[in-house]
């Protein structure tokens, strides 16, 4: 990147407001000012962070050679600020090395607005019915939730199958879904549900209070695209992000009855360290509404969402929303724990009821498993940290999704 000096446009604050970062200095300087400035204004937890001049980017990392490894370092810096009074740990304490668990930056531009997500053209979908002493269960293993597209009528047969039996069971199998698109899990979710559900609560997202009372001058600065990538117009103007509605009410988002499986009383979920993101959301929101059990190893715990800024030459995913279910609940920053603890072996045959996972899930629903409290304390660890940790973040693979709607 250049080092010569320059002026840079105004970026921090509104206009109207005091300048608080320098307006000249080198194309490095502006990026460094630029991620603290946003972070300020857009980051969940952006209480936590201190004044421009008393935090300084442009000397704690200006000394530092390479350019993204210095603004790696101070995204990083700033992920630690926020300190979960439960755990006494940073919300986004690393699970490898100085890498924030759930924002990160990247080289290359995002479309504005859209999220990140794992890849996957095809839906991996394994379903059937099982027979175990006089109940029918229904058994269903999502490897990803990709692009609804390319999965809904994959889904829709596999749920029309399923709904045939009357199952009052479901097994979901999840242990290698690190998420997708939220749109395809909330699919899922509306296949799994009955009709008495219909407008019920699902999910919703929830912004820090100047996201959601529309004091983020600083979005102004990046366009606005809709659901096709296009320019958009609001009040005679292209929109930018500053024009979104990013209240509660407004990213609330309910049940809509899909399919006719009507008959599901309870769930059981196995799940893994792998388990993540919109797996965790589809876990979540059905927990208000059906008694819902855990098998197998504890989640990679990531309950909040975020969308792309771009800087210069670079995106940044800075932790945006909670997400929190019907009862307000979204505290699984640790992961969620299972209830019956059981280390399932790599490459499992899905649907076999011989299986760990699902002979265990099996024999809950018959009723000749009990829950222990010694198996409920018992802690899950992620196998495979950085793996596991790239395809949560999914730095590699990026997939868009833009949720993000314009204020009425």
């Amino acid at each position: 990147m250049g080092t010569s000096a320059c002026k840079k446009a105004q970026v921090s604050v509104d206009d109207a407001e005091e300048i608080v970062s320098p307006t000249t200095g080198t194309r490095s300087q502006f990026t460094l000012d630029s991620i603290f400035l946003y972070a300020k204004q857009v980051y969940l937890w952006s209480d936590a962070l201190p004044g421009y001049e008393t935090f300084n980017p442009r000397q704690k990392y200006g000394g530092i050679s390479s350019d993204i490894i210095a603004f790696k370092k101070e995204l990083f810096d700033i992920s630690q600020l926020k300190i979960n009074v439960t755990t006494g740990n940073p919300y986004e304490l690393p699970v490898y090395f100085e890498n924030p668990k759930y924002s990160y930056l990247q080289q290359g531009r995002s479309l504005p607005g859209t999220s990140a997500g794992v890849v996957n053209s095809g839906a991996a979908v394994t379903s059937k019915i099982i027979a175990t002493g006089n109940t029918p269960v229904a058994y269903l293993a999502l490897a990803s939730f990709p692009l609804l597209n390319s999965s809904k009528a994959t889904l829709d047969q596999a749920f029309a199958d399923l709904a045939t039996a009357n199952p009052k069971a479901i097994v979901i199998d999840l242990r290698s879904n690190g998420g997708g698109y939220l749109e395809t899990a909330e699919y899922v979710a509306n296949l799994i549900v009955p009709n008495v559900l219909n407008g019920k609560v699902m999910y919703s997202e929830v912004f820090n209070p100047a996201m959601q009372n529309g004091t983020v001058p600083i979005l102004k600065h990046q366009p606005y695209l809709d659901a096709n990538g296009k320019t958009a117009i609001y009040n005679g103007r292209n929109a930018t992000m500053a024009d979104v509605d990013y209240t509660t009410a407004g990213n609330t988002y309910t049940f809509s009855k899909k399919g006719n499986l009507q008959s599901i009383q309870s769930v059981y979920v196995i799940v893994s360290a792998k388990t993540a993101s919109a797996s965790e959301m589809l876990i979540s929101c059905l927990k208000p509404y059906f008694d819902v059990k855990l098998i197998g190893e504890k989640t990679y715990g990531k309950p909040v969402g975020f969308f792309g800024i771009n800087i210069d030459q670079y995106s940044i995913y800075l932790s945006s929303f909670l997400i929190k279910n019907a009862n307000g609940w979204s505290d699984y920053f640790t992961g969620m724990q299972p209830d019956v603890m059981i280390k399932g072996v790599d490459n499992p045959v899905l649907g076999d009821p011989d299986e760990l996972c699902l002979n265990a899930a099996l024999s809950l629903i018959n009723g000749t498993k009990k829950l222990t409290a010694s198996k409920l304390a018992t802690t899950g660890k992620i196998a495979n940290v950085k793996a596991d940790f790239l395809q949560v973040n999914n730095i590699e693979s990026v997939m868009l999704e833009n949720r993000l709607r314009l204020r009425k």
